[in-house]
């Protein structure tokens, strides 16, 4: 049976970090799976038992220069060892008291010491320059020895030892020194960089409270959050951070979801409602019922979200892996022609071009490139997650970039997903008001949705007093008040009964023709034609809208009849396919994913095939747990306005990566020439190749604050 286990690594900034301690660590004998996460700093390691000890991972880590430390699995025997989740929300050490800080410290003291006995002791020539150079560069060497060991011959390390050597060798110490001291500031940047990334998830692990106050045989006791199990009670005060997912039992009030959902505005919960962890309770207190452990609440099931997205690379990134594979051997057989060819075949002298040579091979490094992406992917999934839009991957965001259909689903998508009344005709002396009473009187004990609809319509009202209410089957509800049997059913039973006129008939034909749902309150003759609909949402118009001029074509895919689609689908000023079966949605995402990339919107069970069949499956709202199981991405916000922000957001992070790759490249490519031709040094080269890294990373990072309001404004 192989044994998994997981350790938090400390000094990993970059993709390449990760690879090179992934590559390593698969070395070794009895390693079945390596899973490693630069954003989480997490290494998950399945071997077959006793084959590795753990101690031997954790020295093969070591060995390239990283910090290990072992954390406890779920559902294993605790050590003396940190948990995952206080892993989760711990804060970065300050730069100084990094590895990495204290070599940038020990660097820049011994070059200004060296620099001052230059001029004060001329005569001292260049040994406070190599010892400056060594004291710096011994740590980076033992790493590409290790890195070397482990088979990995073209690290970062490597180029930097022999680079910083070679100088040694052609005296020139100074540089030499300089460039040690300018690769260790690089790399101390690099991690300042990445643990702003690391601040998006870190934000929300911090959203759930520490401790709650649990309800248990009619007292109260302050536990921590993480021991709340499904059924626990809890009291939550006004004020309070909600500890966990459930279900309030009483007390109604404003709930600000926004931590979670990122809605701004609060909105009234109350009994029956479900409520998320790390919402904010603003008035009464609640009663909550536990529905979730804490390792499977909202929280925690966004975080590992985000953090799994990691491992779903876009195929721009794929591509930069595949090439920086080939391109760092390339670099060094480039660096070693430069050196030969002039001075073997042209006569030219061996130690101009070996400077340029050891130069090349620092302008070379890859890590800016490699780095482009991921940085620009792990911010737009922190930017993502803050505000209620969850992606699950690199290869998601790509593909939602290139989106040129969106095919939404009606029901709870589109619309409200309940039936509102939207006309009352009269059709006797009775008043608008005494129909509605009339209507929410006879129906209030009925659970039917066109019920529910008529007495919600109704709320506030008197109504009046009726006895021996009863449901008609297949027909209508009815009642009796004062002796009159008052029935409401649909327009056919009323004309069955003859209670309809032909007039009235026509009247309620007409409505149906708008996609309304029409009843009729009759006694021995017609009193009323209510009209009920399931109404658009008020963001529906301003969705279609902003889909438009991002240059998608909006669809509705619907099972609802035709009449009723058509008539919302005339509203809105979309094309529309209806009385679709969840096998038709699929095979009409198909067809349309065969002209280009599709998007399906939905939020019920009937929509997961259409969502997994489509480029992009987007679960939307309240969406099942089996809809945001199988959808790419979510929209936690009820708000359909964030279908275009989804979309908006995926093309800004494509451009940022275009950026970065371009600030790469071309900076190298500019450096490159230069270089071979003289113009630049050993100094300059690792400048450009640290300011290139430390650009793309600032520049992704500039997606961390993007938000919705923002989005929307962008087209």
């Amino acid at each position: 049976m192989p044994d998994t286990h997981e350790w938090l690594v400390t000094g990993m900034d970059c993709p390449s970090c990760a690879a090179k301690i992934k590559g390593a660590v698969a070395q070794l004998p009895g390693i079945e799976a390596v899973e490693i996460s630069v954003m989480s700093r997490k290494l998950r390691v399945t071997a077959t038992a006793h084959a590795t000890p753990p101690a031997d991972i954790e020295n093969r880590v070591k060995s390239l220069g990283y910090g290990i430390e072992a954390i406890a699995l779920a559902g294993s025997t605790p050590t003396a060892h940190t948990g995952a989740d206080e892993h989760t929300t711990q804060t970065d050490a300050p730069w100084y008291r990094t590895g990495k800080g204290h070599l940038v410290l020990l660097t820049a003291t011994l070059l200004v010491v060296a620099w001052g006995l230059a001029l004060l002791l001329p005569a001292s020539g260049n040994w406070p320059f190599i010892v400056a150079c060594l004291a710096g560069l011994i740590p980076i060497a033992l790493r590409a020895f290790a890195a070397i060991r482990a088979g990995q011959p073209f690290s970062i390390e490597a180029l930097m030892t022999i680079a910083a050597t070679g100088a040694l060798f052609i005296g020139a110490a100074q540089e030499a020194a300089l460039v040690v001291f300018l690769f260790a500031v690089g790399e101390l940047l690099e991690g300042v960089a990445v643990s702003h990334a690391r601040d998006g998830i870190r934000a929300l692990s911090t959203l759930v409270p520490k401790t709650a106050l649990r309800e248990k045989n009619d007292m109260m006791e302050d536990v921590a959050a993480t021991e709340l199990v499904p059924g626990d009670v809890v009291i939550v005060r006004p004020g309070d951070r909600i500890p966990a997912d459930g279900k309030i039992i009483s007390g109604t009030g404003g709930v600000d979801e926004s931590p979670v959902t990122g809605e701004s505005m609060p909105v009234t919960r109350g009994p029956g409602d479900p409520v998320f962890a790390g919402a904010i309770n603003n008035e009464t207190a609640l009663r909550v019922q536990v529905t979730r452990a804490a390792a499977d609440n909202t929280i925690a099931r966004i975080i590992r979200l985000v953090e799994q997205a990691e491992d779903s690379r876009a195929p721009t990134q794929r591509f930069i892996d595949r090439f920086s594979r080939w391109y760092m051997p390339a670099i060094v057989g480039l660096s070693a022609l430069v050196v030969a060819i002039p001075s073997l075949f042209f006569g030219q002298a061996w130690s101009v071009w070996v400077y340029r040579g050891l130069s090349l091979l620092l302008i070379g490094c890859p890590c800016a490139l490699v780095i482009s992406v991921p940085a620009a992917i792990a911010s737009a999934l922190c930017a993502g997650a803050r505000h209620g839009l969850l992606m699950k991957g690199g290869a998601v965001i790509e593909a939602t970039a290139a989106i040129k259909t969106v095919a939404l689903d009606k029901t709870g998508t589109l619309t409200m997903g309940q039936p509102e009344v939207t006309d009352i005709l009269c059709l006797d002396q009775h008043s608008t008001a005494e129909v509605l009473a009339l209507a929410a009187a006879v129906e209030k004990a009925s659970n039917h949705p066109l019920a529910q609809a008529i007495v919600r319509k109704a709320a506030g009202m008197a109504l009046p007093p009726v006895q021996d209410s009863r449901a008609i089957a297949g027909k209508g509800v009815s009642a009796m008040l004062d002796g009159q049997i008052i029935t409401i059913a649909s327009p056919r039973h009323a004309t069955q009964d003859g209670a309809l006129s032909s007039a009235a008939a026509a009247q309620a034909t007409a409505m149906e023709s708008e996609g309304k749902t029409v009843v009729v309150l009759y006694t021995s003759t017609a009193l009323a034609l209510i009209g009920l609909r399931d109404e658009p949402r008020q963001d529906a118009q301003e969705t279609i809208r902003q889909l438009r001029s991002l240059g998608v074509t909006p669809l509705i895919l619907t099972g609802d009849n035709q009449r009723t689609a058509a008539a919302i689908a005339a509203l809105l000023h979309v094309d529309y396919e209806a009385e679709l079966l969840p096998e038709q949605k699929q095979q009409t995402i198909r067809e349309l994913a065969a002209r280009g990339p599709v998007m399906m919107v939905g939020d019920g069970i009937n929509d997961a095939p259409a969502l997994k069949q489509a480029t992009v499956g987007v679960a939307i709202g309240s969406g099942t747990d089996v809809t945001l199981e199988t959808a790419d991405a979510a929209i936690l916000r009820n708000c359909i306005t964030d279908i275009p922000a989804l979309i908006r957001l995926a093309r800004s992070t494509m451009g940022n990566i275009r950026q970065n790759v371009s600030i790469a490249l071309g900076l190298k490519g500019v450096f490159l020439v230069t270089t071979i031709i003289g113009m630049t040094g050993l100094w300059l080269a690792i400048m450009a190749d640290t300011g290139a890294t430390v650009l793309v990373t600032l520049n992704a990072l500039r997606l961390l604050r993007t938000k919705p309001a923002g989005l929307a404004q962008k087209n």
